[in-house]
């Protein structure tokens, strides 16, 4: 089952319009905020979730009026964000795969924040995407072979998540390596291209970020 997460984060209309379409998810799932951009595109959720501490109240109070929406309110003084309870929510659900719309912008602490979070579905093996309008972000701790023909942007950027990543092999892309070791302290993975009908990422240990991107 896919999950799409909608977040309160930058929502570009238009490609995220076309991105639901392309995916079609099965469970849409807005968290707090979220909820904005359901409303303001006629899009219903079938989960809404939040503290609702920034949530217009015209907004929650149309939603509130629906049937057939699961809702889980929380405290705001919670030692979650919406954005774990969210990918939480998701996953049990028993989501074969999770897309989060709205998870970037302007907050970077919450970017970053979302980032690490998307640790907890690769532990199940569970494909999560982090996607704005410029990015398409996903962890990887295993081979990942990219085609050219549904790569997102010009770019393919591998930073480490954990200190290190080490045998990291990269074939069919501008910079190839070989068995090399990425370290938190160095730029070595920014901005590579795919350059081949196929690109294969390899590694041995660790996590690695992988940011497809484009200008």
């Amino acid at each position: 089952m896919k999950t799409l997460i909608i977040n309160g984060g930058t929502i570009e209309d238009a490609f995220a319009l076309s991105y639901i379409e392309r995916v079609k998810p099965d469970c849409i799932l807005a968290a707090d905020r979220g909820m904005e951009f359901c409303y303001r595109n006629q899009i219903k959720p079938d989960v809404i979730l939040g503290d609702y501490d920034s949530a217009d109240k015209t907004i929650l109070e149309a939603f509130r009026r629906q049937s057939g929406i699961e809702w889980h309110q929380y405290q705001p003084e919670k030692d979650y964000t919406d954005s774990e309870i969210a990918i939480g929510k998701a996953m049990e659900r028993n989501s074969s795969e999770i897309h989060i719309l709205g998870g970037t912008g302007t907050r970077l602490d919450h970017v970053l924040g979302n980032i690490q979070l998307l640790m907890q579905p690769l532990a199940k093996d569970i494909p999560c995407f982090l996607i704005d309008s410029h990015n398409r972000i996903r962890l990887l701790k295993e081979r990942a072979v990219l085609r050219k023909s549904q790569q997102f942007g010009k770019y393919v950027s591998l930073l480490p998540l954990t200190t290190e990543v080490t045998g990291v092999t990269l074939t069919g892309m501008k910079y190839p390596l070989q068995d090399a070791a990425f370290t938190s302290d160095n730029t070595l993975g920014v901005s590579n291209e795919i350059v081949e009908d196929e690109a294969v990422i390899d590694l041995k240990n660790g996590i690695l970020i992988m940011i497809e991107s484009r200008d």
